[in-house]
């Protein structure tokens, strides 16, 4: 007889509001300021303001113009980079350039604000501060070098050069948008100005709550004839260009063994969660793909491209036999009966022939899987996006990875939430090069590829058990890489730079089965097909009907397949909570853990920033099992609120946990691990301006705390909260106690998803039966001038215990119904 599934557990009202007001910490230290005379340093800027004046006057600006000044700060300056901007004045910070010998910030002032400039300096050279004795301003003014009028280069925020002048190139262009205006209003401003100095614009754009970015061709020396362009712009990048994807050499199979496993599949219903390819198209004409993809979810971005895969090497096709069957070599050799639970859509971004413009590949991500949604409305959908752009950016935001990032949150602009699977990207010549040492981890090139490092989406690499090969051709290869390590390609966020990683999102999140390459004694590498994945493809000319694959394209597109099976099993799960069980179940294998030895905070951040959280479980992800019980709680709370002038936190939930208390006191000594995953999404604000409290890039942060052996619930509300018990307290007493979470409460902090594991004893976790989510700061807050302070966070929070043997599952279901019940 068949085991039993047992069902992940749902909290319903679990959770009971408090106020938050975070401690006020001791804050960081002074940081150094050259030694400045206060008059002369004054003069000297006023003196350069006033120049600031005259160059905008002889360059064309009229007397009322807005002016836009470059500030060139001292490296370590970072901490007055917001006292730049005065919102309420108009004084808006556009763009910050930072590196080790200087920060150069942008920043636009209206024409009858530059006496508040001035007024700034005058404090500084003559006023003293009552309580400190110092001179007012004095951080900001003697951080401040020097001040001129901006240039259109001095807008240039792209790591690579900025182009020759007489270079004509596509840009990438980010132009200030009013809270209140309309999009199309702001562009078409802006193309007023352009067209006549010769600017060619795309009629594609995509909307940030207080930047539109677009896409425009021309050379420098076009700017410089019109410089009122400057009054529109905050930013420039270089447009980016799409590179191409890897896929295996062709296998020939019978095709009686294609109808075979035809016959045996049972088709999902029209109404089933599905896979949306976002690829080359693909040909629904394969015996294996029809069942799943009707001709109405075969489309395409432009219709002259038609809906049919146009790639050499069929990649839309072959990513959808994996996000369909997985690989389909055990189907094959199977007799048994397959049951597909989800379909598969497909809508075609690339042109049969050349490549697309560059035009803002965000807009066309959020043109197709609009599509989609029209076509079939409230069906559950996971986007797979396997299609990645060069690295250039070093982890930092991109207009595309900004608008996967707003698409995946929905929001005010595109409604309900969204999942979307990403590759991590592959190296492409490094594989080759006769350089090139396993694994390649580190170096300027090699970091996760464009738009992988958004934080909403879930970003996948790859992994590999492949290891053995018999093809002809290949004597004397041996595979790369070992049993349960990286594939040999996969990309990681270790290669970002320093900076960037001590901030950013944890990427990638997870990893799955991508294939093995394999060396020559020689030193020669390739794919046999044996260390591929095998799937679909249509050859023309009657030609094979299948195909070996490989990298991180199968990889996501076998990540996005289990999100559908998820979804099948729990179809009103939200998106966070899909992407929240496919982390929270996931795993190291052994390799992985050999390859960054150990358990050190720092060591599980090199092996995060690898391999993410691991390998997805699928029956961990779908099922319980009587050891080990997953809960899922979904709800939102208020992170933000007005008081009188001033945005501060809101609130707080405390989650009451369904232990067993008398089961896990009997338990004693018995090790027990709980897993916590917290999975939100954040609204971005993708602007390059350094990124510090106001100007930062997620609208808010969510993070969690558990509540420790011995410690009250009122003793966790004040460790947390000033204000959670109704009474101003003092700054809480932190316990030294080892706590026994491997990630680390700093570690888990990065991106918008959070995952961590605490392992102790039974009687350890009778003790700590409540669970608090909390808020900390972000842009919603920090710049309350865009009126969505107000707005409401949603979050998924995934707990589940576990041990070694002891059946645990009805005594906690037990708990979870009186709880419910106790609610109704």
């Amino acid at each position: 007889m068949a085991a039993t599934k047992l069902r992940h557990l749902r909290l319903v009202k679990s959770e009971t509001k408090y106020s938050y007001t975070a401690h006020q910490g001791g804050g960081g230290g002074e940081f150094h300021r050259p030694p400045r005379d206060r008059a002369r340093h004054a003069q000297k800027l006023k003196d350069d303001l006033s120049k600031a004046d005259d160059d905008a006057l002889r360059r064309g600006f009229g007397k009322t113009d807005d002016r836009v000044l470059t500030y060139r700060l001292q490296p370590n300056a970072t901490e007055v980079i917001d006292s730049l901007e005065r919102e309420a004045s108009g004084i808006q910070l556009l763009s910050v350039v930072t590196n080790s010998v200087e920060i150069r910030a942008t920043v636009r002032v209206p024409a009858s604000k530059l006496r508040i400039l001035h007024g700034i300096l005058d404090r500084y050279a003559t006023q003293l501060h009552k309580r400190s004795g110092r001179p007012t301003h004095q951080d900001l003014v003697e951080s401040v070098d020097t001040i001129r009028l901006a240039t259109e280069s001095d807008l240039w925020t792209d790591s690579e050069p900025f182009p020759a002048s007489d270079r004509r190139v596509w840009w990438e262009i980010w132009l200030t948008h009013p809270r209140l205006a309309d999009p199309k209003e702001t562009f078409r401003r802006f193309q007023v100005l352009a067209a006549p100095v010769g600017i060619e614009l795309r009629n594609r754009f995509v909307v940030f709550p207080d930047r539109l970015v677009t896409i425009g061709f021309g050379c420098f020396d076009t700017w410089v004839r019109q410089p009122l362009l400057l009054l529109h712009m905050a930013e420039l990048r270089k447009a980016k260009e799409l590179a191409s994807e890897y896929t295996g050499v062709d296998r020939s199979f019978q095709d009686d063994l294609i109808r075979d496993l035809a016959s045996r599949t049972t088709p999902p219903s029209r109404s089933a969660p599905a896979v949306c390819i976002l690829d080359t198209g693909v040909d629904r004409g394969h015996p294996l793909l029809e069942v799943a993809l009707a001709p109405s979810d075969a489309q395409t971005l432009r219709s002259e491209w038609g809906a049919s895969d146009h790639h050499e090497r069929r990649h839309g096709t072959t990513m959808a036999g994996i996000a369909l069957y997985d690989s389909l070599s055990e189907a094959l050799r199977s007799r048994e009966a397959i049951e597909l639970t989800h379909r598969l859509e497909s809508v075609k971004i690339l042109p049969p022939t050349g490549a697309n413009d560059p035009d803002n590949y965000g807009s066309i991500t959020q043109e197709a899987l609009g599509l989609a949604e029209a076509n079939a409305p409230g069906r559950n959908r996971v986007a797979c996006l396997t299609v990645t752009a060069d690295s250039r950016d070093g982890g930092r935001p991109s207009s595309w990875s900004a608008a996967l990032d707003e698409l995946a949150v929905g929001g005010q602009v595109f409604g309900d939430p969204r999942l979307i699977c990403v590759s991590a990207g592959n190296l492409r010549e490094e594989i080759f090069a006769a350089s090139y040492r396993y694994p390649v981890i580190e170096g300027t090139k090699c970091g996760i590829e464009d738009p992988g490092q958004a934080w909403n989406v879930l970003t996948v690499g790859a992994f590999t058990n492949s290891i053995y090969f018999d093809e002809h051709g290949f004597a004397g290869y041996r595979p790369i890489a070992t049993k349960g390590d990286l594939s040999p390609t996969s990309r990681t966020s270790l290669a970002w730079p320093e900076d960037i990683r001590d901030g950013w999102a944890l990427k990638p999140d997870v990893v799955m089965e991508g294939g093995n390459w394999a060396e020559s004694p020689k030193g020669n590498r390739d794919v046999p097909d044996g260390l591929g994945l095998l799937t679909t493809i249509v050859t023309p000319n009657g030609g094979s009907l299948l195909t070996a694959t490989h990298d991180t394209s199968p990889a996501t597109a076998g990540a996005s397949r289990l999100a559908a099976q998820i979804w099948a099993e729990y179809p009103d799960l939200w998106p966070e909570t899909v992407r929240g069980l496919l982390v929270h179940s996931a795993r190291w294998t052994d390799a992985m853990k050999q390859r960054f030895p150990g358990n050190d905070k720092g060591t599980i951040q090199k092996r995060l920033r690898c391999y993410g959280y691991g390998v997805p479980d699928r029956s961990l992800a779908l099922q319980s099992a009587t050891n080990l019980v997953t809960l899922m709680f979904e709800g939102e709370l208020q992170p933000f609120k007005r008081d009188g002038g001033e945005c501060k936190t809101d609130e707080m939930h405390l989650h009451k946990l369904p232990w067993p208390a008398e089961t896990l006191r009997n338990l004693g000594e018995t090790e027990v691990t709980m897993r916590v995953t917290l999975s939100y999404y954040i609204e971005p604000s993708p602007g390059r301006r350094g990124w510090t409290n106001r100007h930062c890039y997620a609208s808010h942060g969510l993070r969690f705390e558990l509540q420790r052996p011995f410690e009250t619930t009122n003793g966790l509300l004040d460790r947390l909260s000033a204000s959670a018990l109704g009474e101003p307290v003092g700054i809480a007493e932190h316990s030294d106690e080892k706590q026994n979470w491997t990630v680390g409460s700093n570690g888990r902090t990065k991106g918008s998803i959070h995952c961590d594991w605490w392992t102790g004893t039974a009687a350890e976790l009778a003790l700590s039966q409540h669970l608090a989510v909390y808020p900390v700061t972000g842009w919603w807050r920090q710049r309350p001038h865009l009126d969505r302070w107000s707005s409401k966070a949603r979050y998924s929070l995934i707990v589940s215990v576990e041990t070694k043997s002891v059946e645990i599952y009805s005594d906690i279901a037990n708990e979870v119904a009186i709880m419910t019940e106790v609610e109704r």
